[in-house]
């Protein structure tokens, strides 16, 4: 699970332009329109939720290449996406407009690549001793593609239309259509590997020895990517054909903003922004593991192996689900409250790794779904807030936002690649040997540490630095913010599941 995409969303290039009355039709979008804006961003949360549930397992028990190689993999493309967030931005902002548009041409344009990217990150060559570096060379492209994808994609809202209301409503439905996205791609890559990690795979396997990779394990993952893949020029289709993109309007010549190195600058001096990128570091790398992990350790540290596709859908279902009920929450009792949401599924984590039962594996995930909503819900949520403080500080033009946003994107992602890396190296001290019918009981216990004590730790951590000192609270815009500015705040608290 991952941070949201939209959050990479530009301020909007007229901050003080009044908004279109409630009954003006000029800027209003068909229900045609936004419906098929949300299925252009369909294809990546399919292919995010596949990669971060599944393809862990794929790597160590299907490729069967060493741990060690698993974690260089894991951290490379993990920071290979970080990285590309701020080139995206960097080259974007700078093209020109096109007969399509300004950022309708990058969609397009990644489109072919990330699926084949994306494919042959799940197709298993023929040579052996050089699979590591073809895993990482297409992942790395993958994460890297998938940025240059989501960017322009979520910053075309800005130009679908000049009503704020109706762009709110635009991202309303990319909103949904990525939630499920989310987990149709869990669900439909699931339940085409689910033959690949049959029991009966070991029937003839040495007890502690690797079992010899199925032609049917590698055949039924390169359907789920092509299935997956193929959505990629499907949806773009529809995007492109469904959506047009409005010419910019020209932003005030009084508005000035810092370049963005001495914005950045600026942003990580501010203390509120410092504390809560800090403890959601930590929060996010611990949803990460536990979320990584799960699948290994129901595959090898319990009997669960049959339950893995539905305990994945528990947690997928149980995090869409609560998201409104977090939503009133939050409103309701305050931020400060809502975060302690975030370690209700420390004691279940902990009774799985102690009990590993099927009833109380449900449980647990069902939980943890409610946890992990409130931890991808609560950031979107208190950056506004952070940005407000920010500005009655300092006295800028508009820009700044959009490196609030991705500086907070760039550092999660690096803190999530970090502790997959580390995690998965910690397998390989603890001797796991891939494609092993049965693991190691040293393996056993880091896997139940990596998905008990560790997340625990990481969530005590980050709730006691976020929660320490006075946080920022919303503030009340001078009326020289007009409303359209705080709108295209609360455009940017979306979120997503993978």
């Amino acid at each position: 699970m991952a941070a949201s995409p939209a959050a990479e969303e530009p301020p909007p290039p007229a901050a003080h332009s009044p908004e279109p009355g409630p009954d003006s039709r000029a800027g209003r979008l068909s229900f045609c329109t936004k419906v098929c804006y949300g299925v252009g961003g369909v294809p990546n949360q399919l292919a995010s939720s596949a990669t971060a549930f599944y393809l862990q397992l794929f790597l160590l028990d299907v490729a069967q290449i060493p741990a060690s190689q698993v974690s260089l993999v894991l951290f490379g493309g993990k920071v290979s996406g970080a990285a590309a967030d701020p080139v995206a931005g960097f080259f974007i902002n700078r093209s020109r407009r096109t007969g399509s548009g300004r950022l309708m041409p990058w969609v397009l344009g990644c489109t072919p690549f990330i699926a084949l990217a994306y494919f042959f990150l799940w197709f298993l060559p023929s040579f052996s001793s050089l699979q590591g570096i073809w895993y990482m060379t297409f992942y790395c492209l993958f994460q890297a593609l998938s940025t240059f994808f989501q960017v322009p994609y979520t910053a075309l809202t800005m130009l679908l239309t000049p009503s704020p209301r109706e762009r709110d409503s635009a991202t309303a439905h990319r909103m949904t259509m990525e939630m499920a996205g989310t987990l149709m791609g869990a669900a439909v890559h699931g339940l085409v590997v689910s033959g690949a990690h049959a029991r009966n795979r070991c029937a003839d396997a040495a007890p502690l020895g690797p079992a010899a990779t199925s032609p049917d394990a590698t055949r039924l993952y390169s359907i789920a990517a092509a299935v997956i893949a193929v959505t990629y020029p499907v949806c773009s289709g529809v995007l492109h054909l469904g959506v047009k993109e409005q010419p910019e309007p020209s932003a005030p010549a009084s508005s000035q903003s810092p370049g963005f190195l001495a914005g950045l600058g600026l942003t990580v001096r501010h203390p509120p922004f410092r504390k809560l990128v800090i403890s959601f570091l930590f929060i996010s790398a611990a949803v990460q593991v536990e979320q990584s992990y799960l699948v290994l350790f129901c595959t090898h540290a319990s009997q669960l192996h049959d339950h893995v596709q539905s305990l994945v859908l528990t947690i997928l279902v149980s995090a869409i689900l609560s998201t409104p009920l977090w939503e009133w929450f939050l409103q309701r009792f305050g931020k400060r409250m809502s975060a302690f949401g975030i370690c209700v599924m420390v004691p279940f984590a902990i009774l799985l790794a102690a009990v590993p039962t099927a009833p109380v594996a449900y449980v647990v995930s069902f939980v943890s779904g409610v946890s992990i909503a409130v931890s991808l819900l609560l950031p979107w949520s208190m950056l506004p807030d952070v940005v407000d403080d920010f500005q009655l500080q300092h006295q800028h033009g508009p820009g700044l936002e959009t490196i609030f946003y991705s500086s907070y994107i760039f550092f999660t992602k690096l803190s999530s690649a970090s502790a997959l890396g580390i995690s998965t190296l910690s397998l390989e001290f603890a001797g796991y040997e891939a494609g092993a019918c049965k693991q190691a009981e040293q393996v056993v216990v880091t896997l139940k540490v990596l998905i008990s004590a560790v997340p625990t730790c990481m969530i005590f951590i980050g709730l006691c630095i976020l929660l320490i000192g006075p946080a920022p609270k919303p503030q009340h815009l001078p009326p020289s913010q007009d409303t359209s500015r705080r709108l295209s705040l609360r455009r940017r608290t979306s979120y997503s599941l993978a």
